[in-house]
Parts: structure tokens; C-alpha cells; sequence
């Protein structure tokens, strides 16, 4: 039987998903989280075999959840379950160590088979996903402008496309509110933004929100 961790901010789609993980006779859902901060808390008190994790969540989110997982405890299995199919996210979340990705899309076989592989020590990342990192590897393909950004940078661009104030950002990433404003003045400049509302709009357009979050 292979424990499993749910990570994801929707009651219906934890409820779903622990139905056919369950029903699949080999899987035992021993947790459920509803935001970053309780992911990170159940990893440590659980120590399940397998974490689902979505990534747009309040609070922290699932990326710097995935962060302070696998800080703590690098050999965790992490599964990136989301709807997010753009490459932004997947080359983010696999340098950070994350085993698998799926997309939402994917189909209940895909999803077993993902945390099976994963199990048993290997990785997964859904086909369509797979075929977009290779293509970005090809010369010409690597000008996605959010692959300028460090880890960190990345984070604060997130939690402001998120509405986020200077202020909050700084108390869940343990920032100085003087840090926050430093790597927001570095965003604008990498990024060629003008303001806050620039900086949303890439974030859309780069497939980081969706365009309900930054409304």
C-alpha cells in the first residue's frame, strides 16, 4: 500500500482524487492539505511515500512548499499535480527536486502509473509536458523571459502576480520587507516591466496565473 499525501486548496478536487486513489486498492490517502504552510507541516508529521502538490494555493504556494519539503527531507517524493501546462512551472518545480508533473487533464491510469513510477524510485512527467522542456532545449527556444529569474526572484514574482503586498511576501518567505522591495525593483529590470501591473501581466502571459488571479 503506498501512502499518499493530498496538497490542494479545493475540497472537491481532493475529494475526487482520494475516491480513485482509493479505489484503485493500492493507494491510501493518510493526509489532506489545503495551502503550502499545512503541506509542509503534514510531510514532516506523516512521512507519506508519495506528496500530490498543487502549486497555485493561498500562502505560500506549492513551488516554495516543494522548496521547504525537500530543504528538510531531499529524498521526498514529489508529485506536481496542476493545471498549469506550461514549461515556466515544470522546469521550476523539477530543479527544486519534484519527482513527477501532471497536468489536471491527465487521466486516473496516467496518475497511478505516475505515483507507482515515482515509488519505486523513478520519475514521471506527463508526455505533453515532456515534449515542451525538450522543445525549449532546441537553439532559438530558450527566450522565455522568466528563466532570467534566480529561484528567489521567481517566488516573489509569483506571490505579487497573486496580489501579494510587500508586506506579506515578506512574512512567508521570512524576507525583510527591504528584500521584497530590492527583488521587485530587480523584477521591473530583468523583465522590462514599468510597474506591478506589467509584471501580472507577463505572469499571465507566461501561463504562471491564471487570468481569473490577476484580475
Amino acid at each position: 500500500m503506498i501512502d499518499v499525501l493530498l496538497t490542494d486548496d479545493h475540497v472537491l478536487v481532493r475529494t475526487g482524487i482520494r475516491r480513485l486513489l482509493e479505489d484503485s486498492g493500492q493507494i491510501r490517502v493518510v493526509g489532506e492539505a489545503n495551502c503550502g504552510e499545512d503541506g509542509v507541516t503534514l510531510a514532516q508529521q506523516l512521512n507519506p511515500d508519495v506528496i500530490l502538490m498543487d502549486v497555485s494555493m493561498p500562502g505560500i504556494g506549492g513551488v516554495e512548499a516543494c522548496r521547504r519539503i525537500l530543504q528538510r527531507d531531499p529524498g521526498q517524493k514529489i508529485i506536481v499535480l496542476t493545471v498549469h501546462n506550461e514549461q515556466t512551472f515544470p522546469k521550476r518545480l523539477l530543479e527544486i527536486g519534484a519527482r513527477g508533473y501532471l497536468t489536471k487533464e491527465c487521466g486516473v491510469d496516467d496518475m497511478l502509473l505516475a505515483i507507482k513510477q515515482v515509488y519505486n524510485g523513478g520519475a514521471y512527467i506527463a508526455p505533453s509536458i515532456a515534449q515542451q522542456l525538450a522543445l525549449s532545449l532546441l537553439p532559438g527556444n530558450q527566450n522565455n523571459p522568466i528563466d532570467r529569474l534566480s529561484r528567489r526572484e521567481f517566488q516573489v514574482m509569483l506571490m505579487i502576480s497573486h496580489g501579494l503586498t510587500n508586506a506579506a511576501i515578506s512574512e512567508k518567505l521570512c524576507l525583510s520587507p527591504k528584500t521584497v522591495s530590492t527583488y521587485r525593483l530587480r523584477l521591473l529590470e530583468k523583465l522590462g516591466a514599468q510597474n506591478e501591473v506589467d509584471l501580472v501581466k507577463i505572469a499571465v502571459e507566461q501561463g504562471m496565473v491564471e487570468f481569473s488571479s490577476a484580475e
